[in-house]
């Protein structure tokens, strides 16, 4: 979309920047962003470890155990319109631990399994979620979507 900017702001923790690169976190965030239409805005990536996710999870959440990924959207409670007109979303945080994980598990590559997390997050903060099975149709086909365009065809 003309005019249109993606803001994504990456933190690795220094243990997995050797694994993972910024580039390729903000490539997958921004074609999420794209293929979903999304107006100008700007989002965070945060690649962490389990304790921390884990530390998230029970604050906000009202969980004591890790998870894959944790969504924080800025958009809910009052609106808020930036002088620029940027729409700040919220953060992703990802659990490289976990990740891993599961990648092995399922006999993937990492690089994979943190591209579907982290679309799975970007679309939690556009407003897409799972709770109900229909919804859950509805999110899990545009996550299909991305991932093939980005080459990866695991669910």
């Amino acid at each position: 979309m003309a005019g249109t900017r993606h803001d994504i702001l990456v933190s690795i923790d220094p243990r997995y920047a050797r694994d993972i690169t910024s580039d390729f976190l903000t490539s997958v965030a921004r074609l999420t962003l794209e293929m979903e239409k999304a107006a100008s805005c700007q989002l965070s990536v945060v690649l962490t470890d389990d304790e921390e996710v884990r530390a998230l999870n029970r604050e906000y959440g009202g969980e004591d155990k890790s998870t894959d990924v944790l969504s924080f959207s800025l958009r809910e409670g009052e609106a808020f319109v930036t002088p620029d007109e940027t729409d700040r979303l919220g953060e992703v945080v990802l659990s490289y631990e976990t990740a891993k994980r599961q990648a092995e598990e399922a006999g993937h590559h990492l690089d994979d399994e943190l591209a579907h997390l982290l679309v799975h997050g970007v679309l939690h903060l556009l407003g897409y979620d799972h709770a109900e099975d229909a919804e859950e149709a509805e999110m899990r086909s545009r996550e299909r979507r991305v991932l093939t365009e980005l080459g990866i065809g695991h669910e």
